[in-house]
């Protein structure tokens, strides 16, 4: 299987080489993301020996005992040594330590972590003992916890005490950038359509597993179909096994969140009213889990009219396909299993185009980085790229804004649109939302458009917009 960027994540692990002793690394993030892919190909990369024990998924009655079973099986069969089941963690790491290569380069790779050390409380000491005193001397070894609990690895090795000081490196792994996904196409990427690409992106976002299923022969249509609502199609199935392996007991208010931001951007009160549940500490560490595990995004951003951060940090459904399942996929399950949606084209489903609309913003939200060099902001110091909304402005109806980045002395207006067609009333739009933007003294107001479509001249030749975007630019095609 071919590999696609993460140049950055790659050369942040070289460096560990070059390290005296050991390095510990934590890796996390959202399922099918490639963790453990991007583990794999360093080691591979590196010519180093790589040695990979994986926790086992939880099942009803699954104790300790069938964890570090797996553990054994697993690391005899990697390195050649006698098989042996170990009674214990501490047991565990002893025979792992006896296993490393004495020469050359290994990287172990702890994978699923929390499903490791999900039935035994002392895990983490464990492997922090073993860390201090079977690891760290050692020269060119790296040892990666990883798992997609993320909230799992933050409690019990980030944040946990006997860890201070002992992590070299802490990799969040996220979507890939939209000029990496459309390297998927392979050498079809230039006959595509940008509108059959963005589709595709608009189900799938940057998640490489999702991305692999992609048949380039096939039409953005056939595609979805073909993932999405047959009852063999991975993304028909694969919602409900992330959220079983990853959510756990507190599933279903996790997916009862999820499906009030499908439908728009929302801040915590607002959450805890339309579940009917109290706005407490238990709700924001179920969002931070959701944050943590790559779902939603958090978005305070500053008042423009401040230069201070809002007073409520706002919560955005930032995963393109769990919205594209719980909107299109969840509701229809009856009938996807019936065969019904075997011959019927996706451009026929409810509200498609306005779907479509919000995963577009969404993709390009998900990007920003790649944006600034195209709003000319690339090496200034940038203070907050966020959505935008006021419920109070310069006129009655408050404001709301796609995109707001905002640097020290400017604020950059970004509206984020795909339609077909794309006439003079876009400049419309956000002249009025700029009439209702409030901001301090001394910014200066720029303008820009994201978008997909086609652009009418009148657009192109005002000058009204200080940055004209198309989606085309950004993947790289």
């Amino acid at each position: 299987m071919a590999f696609f960027g993460r140049e950055l994540d790659l050369r942040q692990l070289g460096d560990l080489w070059r390290r005296p002793g050991a390095s510990l690394v934590t890796c996390r993030g959202r399922r099918r993301i490639g963790k453990s892919t991007l583990v794999r190909h360093f080691a591979d990369v590196s010519g180093a020996s790589l040695i990979r024990l994986e926790g086992l998924a939880p099942q009803r009655r699954m104790k300790n005992a069938d964890q570090l079973k797996a553990f054994g099986r697993q690391l005899a069969e990697q390195t050649g040594t006698a098989p042996t089941v170990p009674e214990s963690w501490f047991d565990a790491f002893r025979l792992l330590d006896g296993a490393v290569p004495k020469a050359g380069k290994t990287v172990v790779l702890l994978d699923e972590v929390s499903w490791m050390g999900r039935y035994d409380p002392n895990f983490p000491g464990e492997l922090k003992y073993a860390w201090d005193n079977r690891f760290h001397d050692r020269s060119n070894l790296i040892v990666v916890v990883c798992g997609s609990v993320s909230a799992w690895i933050d409690e019990n090795i980030l944040s946990n005490t006997g860890f201070v000081g002992r992590i070299s490196l802490d990799l969040i792994v996220r979507e890939l950038p939209l000029r990496q996904c459309a390297r998927f196409w392979g050498d079809a990427a230039g006959r595509v359509s940008t509108r059959e690409v963005l589709d595709i992106l608009s189900v799938t976002g940057g998640v490489p597993r999702y991305l692999e299923e992609l048949d380039p022969a096939l039409s953005s249509d056939d595609n979805i179909r073909r993932m999405c609502f047959l009852p063999n199609g991975y993304l028909f199935r694969d919602f409900n096994d992330v959220f079983a392996s990853v959510f756990g007991a507190n599933a279903p208010v996790k997916r009862r969140i999820l499906e009030a931001l499908a439908e728009s951007e929302l801040d915590g009160t607002e959450i805890s009213e339309r579940l009917r549940v109290a706005r407490n500490g238990r709700l924001s560490d179920i969002l931070d889990e959701l944050e943590m595990a790559g779902f939603v995004s958090k978005n305070s951003g500053i008042n423009p009219e401040t230069g201070k951060r809002a007073r409520q940090d706002r919560y955005r459904l930032k995963d393109n396909y769990a919205r594209f399942y719980l909107k299109y996929i969840a509701p229809f399950r009856e009938e996807i299993l019936a065969g019904d949606f075997a011959f019927f084209s996706v451009e026929n489903l409810p509200g498609w185009d306005a779907m479509l609309g919000l995963q577009f913003e969404n993709l390009v939200l998900n990007n920003v980085r790649e944006l600034l060099p195209a709003l000319n902001l690339e090496g200034k110091q940038i203070l907050s790229a966020a959505p935008w909304r006021s419920r109070r402005g310069k006129a009655c109806g408050g404001c709301q804004i796609d995109l707001l980045v905002q640097s020290r002395k400017s604020v950059c207006v970004v509206e984020i649109k795909r339609r077909n067609e794309i006439g003079e009333d876009v400049e419309r739009e956000v002249a009025e939302k700029i009439r209702r933007l409030t901001i301090r003294d001394g910014m200066s107001v720029r303008t820009a458009l994201v978008y997909d479509g086609h652009l009418s001249k009148s657009v192109q030749g005002s000058g009204y917009f200080d940055a004209l975007i198309p989606f085309r630019s950004l993947l790289g095609i």
